[in-house]
């Protein structure tokens, strides 16, 4: 049997009334199911106040959800204002709460942690002046939630007073849902920071600056139990954009601040424009390595410099844990997230937009053997998603019973190496069969992953399909560094760039951006007969000798008419066609190499500067690479790309073609 506090929770949530977007015209307000009050309104207190209010009418009824806002209209308040409920029947019990802004004819004020339900008497009051304002009564339908035996966190989730039944809430070990009434409660032990609320689609939640505030922290006292609320917006968003953006490595160097500037804030407002003016809500989806440890603090940049770039952005930003978004002065994993949660909140989480369910896990286990206070580590590191986050993947999942539902999962490092030429792949990720298992019941699973700096596609089975997204910074900024080749080129040659997820309901598509071109920029193309790569061309300062480990297959003259074709956003559905002289078809073949832009636009400089090109940011062979022999050195060839959702993307290359350091 419940108890009478439990009951009269319960009873109180049914007698809920709200006053919803409610504007006062002359004597009138408009509300449903509430009567005006018969008390006097806005009544000088005795004394001429030197001010007045107009245009306002007190409801008879009211509903406060405490910590959260609450606007009253009317003309004539003022920030810093003290509105003032005195209790009708306790003449010992006050509450007080401040006016935080104002419009042309309304007043905001933030409801008092500890308000309590009741009949008062209100006046507003400035510099000792008072007017009384009216009486009503307030209903504080989620003040009163009683306590359970063990558990430590109770909260409501609730959207415009009402409580929101079936949200998904987490402390990062345990998973719940709301009741009817949009309660929860948490056993938590309080061991991972955070409170977050899984969001359900159709709602928002407020942000601070770029990032959704989803997630509060606790205090991390398992003997005490705490209220944690958590306010939603309603939206609409079955129809909205996902932008996936993997490896920025912001660090204050390669003039890389101004490139980022000029390049991707530059570009990206474009595309959030495009799709908000078709309709679509915009959201972005970090995939980790905003940073660059190895610099935090040898430069003074991390996270707080990175917020400050991505402040305006106009979107909201959910953020992705990567392995140099970790902490260099600590060898432990959890420790050095730290600076992470501090500034960007929860490490692993979920949420859900429209008809589909997000997930967001830290695959990196960091080790960093040698790093103390003041030294940086190794910074090594294992791709792995460990055991407590697992445990809690699973727990998040068995919450969505449709397992038609779409999900995309979201992490930083790949499930599964580049695949070859023949499609086949082998896993990357330690565990990433655990993984893959825990996924198995869904039908439509899509694992988003960077860290690479190359772009492929891969499917695991019908079911669930990985796709490797590219870099905002492409070779670490280096390619587009001042001085150097002018382009942004990733190892495997894809442009610098973005992934563009668009759903309507559960229908989707997705397609890669590169910076500083249009959608439709997805290959290009190089006459092999043009391709010879020497130091005298393209490192002018340095040895042939220097030069010739990086120039792959491009050190011997080719001249076999070649034409070889990049297409970046490549997977098997995807279909390339060759045609010489536009008509005469080719005989295409899928290969592995090099992308001959990448080698003169990042190993040339490095060799013409007389330093030896860094292992990790060489040139890297692709399988996005498409080969055709034509039977003349000069004929006009027809390249026509079609990819799995039937875009046809197409271009006319006149040969001969010199290789340049030319993006397109």
């Amino acid at each position: 049997m419940k108890d009478k506090q439990s009951q009269q929770y319960k009873s109180t949530l049914n007698r809920r009334q709200f006053l919803v977007g409610a504007t006062v015209v002359g004597a009138s307000l408009g509300l449903i199911g509430c009567k005006k009050s018969s008390t006097p309104k806005a009544t000088p207190q005795p004394g001429t106040p030197a001010f007045k209010i107009t245009g306002f009418t007190l409801p008879a009824k009211v509903t406060f959800v405490v910590k959260t806002d609450f606007s009253f209209s009317g003309q004539g308040f003022a920030v810093g204002d003290q509105l003032i409920f005195s209790s009708q029947t306790d003449p010992s019990k006050s509450f007080t709460a401040i006016v935080k802004s104002i419009t042309n004819n309304s007043c905001t004020f933030s409801v008092p942690d500890n308000f309590i339900a009741g009949n008062y008497r209100v006046s507003v009051s400035r510099n000792n002046n008072s007017i009384y304002l009216g009486a009503t009564q307030v209903e504080t339908p989620f003040a009163n939630l009683p306590d359970k035996a063990n558990m430590t966190i109770k909260g409501v989730v609730h959207a415009g007073g009402v409580g929101l039944a079936n949200v998904v809430v987490s402390d990062g070990v345990e998973v719940v849902k709301t009741d009817s009434n949009g309660a929860y409660y948490l056993p938590s032990q309080k061991k991972k920071n955070f409170v977050f609320v899984s969001i359900p689609g159709g709602y928002e939640v407020e942000q601070s600056g770029p990032l959704p505030l989803f997630y509060k922290k606790h205090s991390g006292n398992a003997a005490i139990v705490e209220v944690i609320d958590f306010e939603l917006q309603a939206v609409n968003n079955d129809k909205h954009v996902v932008l996936a953006l993997g490896d920025m490595h912001l660090a204050n160097r390669n003039n890389d601040v101004s490139q980022f500037q000029k390049g991707f804030l530059t570009d990206a407002p474009k595309t959030i424009t495009k799709y908000k003016n078709e309709g679509y809500k915009v959201y972005g989806l970090t995939l980790g390595d905003m940073t660059w440890d190895a610099y935090w603090y040898d430069n003074n940049y991390s996270f707080p410099q990175y917020l400050n770039l991505v402040n305006n952005i106009g979107i909201p930003l959910f953020h992705t844990m990567g392995n140099h978004d970790n902490d260099p002065y600590v060898a432990n994993d959890w420790s050095a997230e730290s600076a992470f949660r501090a500034s960007l909140g929860p490490t692993y989480y979920s949420f859900n937009l429209g008809k589909v369910h997000y997930i967001v896990l830290d695959n990196i286990q960091y080790i960093n053997t040698g790093a103390t206070q003041g030294t940086v580590g190794q910074r090594e590191y294992n791709t792995k998603v460990i055991a407590e986050q697992m445990e809690w993947l699973k727990k998040d999942l068995a919450m969505i019973s449709d397992k038609s539902t779409p999900i995309i999962l979201a992490m930083h490092a790949h499930l599964y190496k580049q695949p070859s030429t023949s499609n086949t792949a082998t896993l990357n990720m330690s565990n990433g069969t655990e993984l893959l298992n825990a996924l198995s019941e869904f039908n439509d699973v899509n694992i988003l992953t960077a860290h690479t700096h190359i772009c492929y596609g891969h499917e695991h089975n019908t079911k669930i399909m990985e796709h490797n997204s590219g870099a905002i910074c492409a070779t670490w900024w280096w390619t587009g560094k001042n001085g150097y080749s002018g382009n942004n080129t990733c190892k495997d040659g894809a442009p610098g760039g973005y992934v563009i997820w668009k759903f309507d309901n559960r229908d989707y598509t997705w397609r890669y951006k590169s910076v500083g071109f249009e959608e439709d920029y997805q290959f290009r193309a190089y006459d092999l007969n043009k391709c010879l790569i020497t130091a005298g061309k393209y490192a002018p300062n340095a040895t042939e000798a220097a030069f010739d480990p990086y120039k792959g297959s491009y050190g011997t003259a080719n001249n076999n008419n070649e034409i070889l074709v990049n297409v970046w956003g490549y997977d098997k559905a995807w279909k390339v066609e060759m045609f010489e002289n536009g008509t005469n078809p080719l005989s295409v073949s899928r290969v592995s190499t090099l992308d001959p832009l990448h080698i003169i636009s990042y190993e040339a400089f490095r060799v013409n500067e007389g330093k030896v090109p860094t292992e990790d940011f060489c040139s890297r062979n692709s399988t996005n690479m498409f080969k055709a022999k034509a039977n003349s050195a000069t004929s006009s060839i027809l390249i026509k790309v079609t990819d799995r959702f039937g875009n046809v993307y197409s271009e006319t290359m006149s040969r001969p073609k010199e290789l340049t350091v030319a993006t397109k």
